[in-house]
C-alpha cells in the first residue's frame, strides 16, 4: 500500500515537470531561449533605418504646451473674372463710396447714394447723347421730362443708352456728339431735379436711344443693378446689351408710357381784376 502512494506521487511530479518544459522556450526553467534584442547600433545599420532622438522632457517642458510652427504660404493666385463680352465697363460714380438698392423702385432704376460732388463718368466707351445743363424741374408742375434735372445720356459702342440724372453740373465740353471712354468724367453728383430735398444722389438708368420727345425711354428700361455689382466687384466686361435688346424686342422701340406719365397741371392764371371805377360825380341842383 505505501509503494502504491509513492507511485501516484512519483506520477504527478513528472506531469508538473513535463508542463514545466512545454512553457519555457529551450526547456529549461528560468533560461529564455529567445533571440536577444538587436542592440542601436545594428538598427542604425539596418537598411532603410530611420534614427530620431526623442529628447527628455525636463521639470519644466513637462506638461508645457506645445507650438507647432506652420510654414508660412505663399500668396494666392490671382485668377482674372472671365471675359463675358468685348465691351469693358466702369461703375459710373468715381473717387467715392457709394450705396445703391438691388431691387426694383417703382422704376427699372437705380439710386447710386454718394457725396456731393462726386465723379459721375462714363459706364462704357461711346458719344454723348443728351446734355440737360439747367434745372428746369418745378414741384408745381412736376413735368415728367424735367424730374432728371441736369443730366447727361451717352449711347455706348454697345449700343445701350446710359443716363446720369439729379446731378449739380455738367463737365466743360460734354455736349451732344462728344467721344467719351469708360470712366471719363461727365459730370459731379447733386440732387438736382425732383431729389432737390432728398441727400445727393445719382439717377442711374439703361434704355435705348429714342426721340427726345420719348422721355420715359430715357429714365429707364432695364435693371441696373446686376451690372452695377459687376463692374464694382471687378467683372468690368459684363454686359447689358442682351437684355436690353430682349426689353426693347418685347416693348418696342417706343412704347407708350405707362408709370409717373402725367405731369401736375399747370395752375389756372387768376383773372384779371378790373381797377376800380370812381364813383360819379352827383350834383345837386337847386341847393
Amino acid at each position: 500500500m505505501r509503494s502504491g502512494h509513492i507511485a501516484r506521487l512519483a506520477a504527478v511530479t513528472g506531469a508538473v515537470l513535463v508542463t514545466g518544459a512545454c512553457a519555457s522556450p529551450g526547456g529549461v526553467a528560468g533560461i529564455s531561449t529567445l533571440p536577444p534584442a538587436p542592440s542601436a547600433e545594428a538598427v542604425a545599420a539596418a537598411p532603410g533605418a530611420v534614427t530620431a532622438t526623442i529628447p527628455t522632457p525636463t521639470p519644466a517642458t513637462a506638461g508645457a504646451k506645445v507650438t507647432v510652427q506652420r510654414p508660412e504660404a505663399d500668396d494666392p493666385v490671382q485668377v482674372p473674372p472671365p471675359k463675358l463680352s468685348e465691351y469693358t465697363y466702369a461703375f459710373p460714380v468715381k473717387g467715392c463710396r457709394v450705396t445703391y438698392e438691388s431691387r426694383l423702385l417703382v422704376l427699372p432704376k437705380t439710386t447710386i447714394w454718394s457725396g456731393k460732388g462726386c465723379s459721375f463718368v462714363s459706364p462704357v466707351n461711346g458719344v454723348v447723347d443728351e446734355v440737360n445743363t439747367k434745372n428746369q424741374w418745378k414741384p408745381s408742375t412736376d413735368r415728367g421730362a424735367d424730374r432728371e434735372g441736369r443730366f447727361v445720356t451717352v449711347v455706348g459702342d454697345d449700343g445701350v443708352r446710359y443716363l446720369g440724372g439729379h446731378l449739380e453740373r455738367v463737365s466743360p465740353g460734354i455736349k451732344p456728339g462728344t467721344r467719351v471712354g469708360a470712366g471719363q468724367v461727365l459730370g459731379q453728383i447733386g440732387n438736382s431735379g425732383n431729389a432737390r430735398s432728398t441727400a445727393s444722389n445719382l439717377y442711374f438708368a439703361i434704355s435705348w436711344k429714342t426721340a427726345p420727345s420719348l422721355w420715359w425711354v430715357r429714365r429707364g428700361m432695364v435693371r441696373p443693378w446686376s451690372y452695377l455689382d459687376a463692374w464694382l466687384n471687378g467683372n468690368r466686361t459684363l454686359s447689358p446689351r442682351d437684355e436690353m435688346r430682349a426689353v426693347m424686342n418685347q416693348t418696342g422701340a417706343a412704347p407708350k408710357c405707362v408709370t409717373l406719365c402725367k405731369s401736375k397741371p399747370s395752375p389756372k392764371p387768376k383773372p384779371t381784376e378790373k381797377p376800380p371805377q370812381p364813383d360819379e360825380e352827383h350834383i345837386t341842383v337847386g341847393g
